[in-house]
């Protein structure tokens, strides 16, 4: 009889437990990019973005009834260090991750979270090989290489004819895939480039690069990489008195280059989707950033953006099983800071593509506007 009634007992706890369990229970997302090194101000971005998506969906109620909880990780942009981060929110029990930024952290995660049930959508990492991979559960929320590059070599032909063109770029996936694509579109239009050539990222002098370029007469340096290397190379183009014109890509979407550049920034052009901070259908959540003392730029909006859909998804779902959140994701409208898109069938994102910026007076805004 006593063995009964401890049973029970037991039974009864149990009950309670998970009764108490599933009041509180939490749905765990995260987002990981490098929140510390050189590109740390694009890991803020992403932090800063998560966590404001995840105070407003929280507010509203949460998803599924449940409440969101975040977990930030810091890959560093390294490959080896975004797959321990990936194997450690397997651990954490994450259901999706927004992330990471960089192309050669995103492409080696993506295989630990599609073999363990783990949605990633990328609000940064533009590598066409992320969804060419043919991941059920990988998505990104920003464009591809392939089409930013045919936005960059079709604006240097149309806008530098005749003029002797440089592609460099730091040997990484991000950057080797922005400067190929961009060598591809220029030779596919009859241009060839003067010259090509590669460096390693983190040094602090690339005054050997500028006077090669200044020997050759570069009038056009295309430049696959980050705003570190990038605002480096400018300010030493510049301190060699050369006029060239330094195109890139969206790594330039930080003010952190221009506090690299100084007034030597001033002309650079980069390509970067539409801004959000433009969009009616951000203003209320860019109007909450600036309040708070943040300035929503870069892939701030497109992190918030990547757990809007996710949460609507699931929404529509009516579960987190991985599988049929990602079908959701596939056949789904999703209508967020970045207005309204869908996702193809490799996850990639169906929105506006790429258009040029440019740098002037510390700001950096649509090129044809400045």
């Amino acid at each position: 009889m006593g063995t009964l009634k401890t049973g029970l007992l037991a039974a009864a706890a149990t009950v309670a437990l998970f009764a108490a369990g599933s009041a509180n229970a939490e749905i765990v997302i995260a987002t990981a990019g490098p929140m510390t090194g050189p590109y740390a101000a694009f890991g803020e971005q992403m932090k800063k973005g998560a966590e404001m998506a995840v105070k407003d969906i929280n507010a509203a109620g949460g998803v599924l009834g449940e409440k969101l909880k975040l977990e930030i990780g810091d890959d560093a942009c390294d490959p080896k260090q975004a797959v321990a981060v990936a194997n450690q929110f397997v651990n954490q029990g994450v259901k999706f991750v927004a992330g990471h930024f960089c192309s050669g952290s995103s492409i080696p995660a993506s295989a630990v979270y599609n073999e363990e049930g783990i949605i990633q959508i990328s609000p940064a990492s533009t590598n066409p090989k992320l969804t060419e991979q043919n991941f059920p559960l990988v998505f990104r929320t920003c464009g591809r290489d392939d089409q930013q590059g045919i936005v960059a070599g079709k604006y240097i032909a149309d806008h530098f004819k005749g003029k002797k063109i440089a592609i460099v770029h730091d040997k990484q996936a991000y950057s080797k895939g922005l400067a190929d694509e961009t060598k591809k579109t220029l030779n596919g239009l009859g241009i060839t480039e003067v010259i090509y050539e590669t460096i390693t990222p983190g040094e602090k002098d690339y005054s050997a690069l500028v006077t090669k370029l200044k020997q050759a007469g570069i009038d056009v340096l295309y430049y696959g990489g980050y705003h570190t290397e990038a605002g480096l190379i400018a300010r030493q183009m510049r301190e060699q008195s050369m006029t060239s014109t330094l195109i890139s890509g969206d790594a330039l979407v930080t003010d952190e280059y221009w506090s690299i550049t100084g007034e030597a920034g001033n002309g650079t052009l980069m390509t970067f989707g539409p801004d959000p901070r433009k969009s009616e259908a951000a203003s209320k959540v860019v109007a909450e950033f600036r309040k708070d003392g943040y300035e929503p730029e870069g892939y701030t909006m497109y992190t918030y953006g990547a757990i809007q859909a996710y949460v609507q998804a699931i929404a529509a779902a009516k579960t987190v099983d991985a599988a049929k959140v990602a079908a959701a994701l596939k056949s789904g409208t999703f209508d967020t800071v970045l207005g309204k898109f869908s996702f193809d069938a490799k996850g990639d994102v169906t929105a506006p593509g790429y258009v040029m910026y440019s740098w002037k007076g510390g700001k950096y805004g649509y090129a044809s506007e400045m």
